[in-house]
């Protein structure tokens, strides 16, 4: 039996369109017969520049294809900007019914030697634009009582890794963001998902590459290419997924993954409450043999991809 994504004739907006993981969502959700608003300021990697031509390129693979697409060329970072990225769907399209918040920069440093503005960029990128542009979106999510919105987050925020405090804290934010989203707007029959994407793209290239085990784990990187994650973003937009809401994914080359959240694992109580004392006598013993382990990202995904 053949499921029905039910995507023809959606409008989605895919925000850092114009190239990587965004190019690849973009033609995959044009491929299915959305309409696609390809959102991408066309800035270098930490956010310097600007071009058209990465949303340009992008908008001509799909225009080839006989697909409909239109190129946004406003940044996510700011509320006025993003509600333009909004209104270019409705005035091109008619409407909105999709939303891939992708767009991001990188400003990886050390977190003692990191500057603030390093900090505020990349908030204002990856934090700040999901939810301007999920928020400019919604009324309109609201009015028609259906909307998808898919994030993109990581598994450096949602485990952890090396000089990237801001990077970490927004995508980590994006998830509670995300879940939000998906509490507060399921009465509309809205959806709120994210993906923690596994790609080689402008967004892993900087990675360290200067021992020996570093070379090895960029190269098994390198084979995760960025289509990998389009056919999950697609179907968490779809039709197909209108049950799911709420929920954490990856792709990773031929793997798919959902996460656990955060609960409770284990409590100890006392009768008549705890001093630190006796916290470090009774409670810390407890909990001990519970405590996540203080990994990184690859760490936990150590395998190679299959």
């Amino acid at each position: 039996m053949t499921i029905n994504l039910e995507l023809e004739n959606k409008v989605a907006i895919v925000t850092g369109g114009g190239g990587g993981i965004g190019r690849e969502i973009a033609l995959a959700l044009a491929a299915e017969g959305a309409s696609v608003v390809v959102n991408d300021i066309g800035v270098s990697l930490t956010g310097g520049g600007g071009s058209d031509s990465p949303a340009e390129e992008t908008c001509g693979l799909i225009t080839q294809k006989g697909g409909k697409a239109v190129i946004s060329n406003d940044s996510v970072s700011s509320w006025k900007s993003a509600q333009l990225i909004i209104q270019k769907a409705l005035d091109t399209f008619g409407k909105i019914d999709i939303v891939i918040n992708n767009a991001g920069i990188l400003r990886d440093t050390i977190f003692h030697k990191m500057d603030p503005s390093d900090w505020e960029d990349v908030i204002n990128v990856h934090l700040n634009g999901g939810f301007y542009v999920s928020r400019a979106a919604a009324p309109y999510f609201r009015e028609q009582s259906s909307g998808a919105y898919v994030h993109m987050t990581s598994t450096s925020g949602l485990i952890g890794n090396f000089g990237q405090a801001n990077y970490s804290a927004a995508k980590l934010g994006i998830a509670g963001l995300s879940k939000s989203i998906s509490l507060d707007m399921s009465r509309f029959n809205v959806r709120s998902n994210c993906i923690a994407p596994f790609a080689w793209s402008r967004m892993t290239s900087s990675i360290p590459a200067n021992t020996d085990a570093e070379k090895e784990r960029v190269e098994r990187l390198k084979k995760m290419t960025p289509e990998t994650n389009a056919p999950l973003a697609v179907f968490l937009a779809s039709g197909a997924a209108k049950d799911v809401t709420g929920q954490i994914f990856s792709a990773r080359l031929n793997e798919l993954f959902i996460y656990n959240q955060s609960r409770p694992i284990k409590s100890v109580h006392s009768d008549k409450g705890w001093t630190p004392q006796e916290i470090a006598e009774r409670a810390y013993p407890a909990f001990k043999t519970s405590m996540t382990p203080n990994e990184r990202s690859g760490d936990v995904f150590s395998w190679d991809p299959i």
